[in-house]
């Protein structure tokens, strides 16, 4: 594939690329995890970007993909589960669909597995997986307290 370069608007390579032209516009580390997830192709398991494997090659921009997804992951791993809860909340308060009916989708279909890289341990699968679920059923349950119980005169 041919490498383009339109001058002065590249990195020095597809990492420095990727961080400042792609990642630093997603304000939540949810919502990074997210992006580069999603870039990660659920057949064959290859990281694809267009635009990064035109300018530096598909093997460099692949590279520069995976690490960020791990990197990026690592960093949600470390956040006290406060920031996680706060950074949760920001990324699903830019999403169309009630955060409560993506907490629940996102928890039957087994959709955040998709989340977790390949080279995740074990342990960080689980902590991950065990988190996430304890923050979408505390979504959830605060928007039920915040539903009034059919009948009752409690206010909203």
């Amino acid at each position: 594939m041919p490498r383009l370069k339109p001058s002065g608007t590249l990195e020095r390579n597809a990492l420095a690329d990727l961080w400042k032209h792609t990642l630093s516009g997603i304000s939540s580390t949810y919502g990074k995890l997210m992006c580069l997830a999603g870039l990660r192709d659920a057949n064959s398991g290859h990281y694809r970007h267009y635009g990064l494997s035109a300018a530096f090659g598909r093997e460099e921009s692949a590279l520069a993909l995976r690490q960020s997804h791990e990197q990026v992951f690592k960093e949600w791993l470390k956040l006290p589960v406060p920031e996680k809860s706060s950074d949760l909340e920001q990324y699903l308060a830019g999403v169309e669909d009630v955060p409560e009916t993506v907490a629940g989708n996102w928890l039957r279909s087994g959709y955040l597995e998709t989340l977790v890289p390949d080279r995740a341990t074990r342990a960080q699968r689980a902590q991950f997986s065990q988190e996430l679920a304890m923050l979408f059923e505390l979504i959830r349950n605060a928007v039920a307290a915040e539903k009034p119980f059919p009948g009752s005169s409690r206010p909203a």
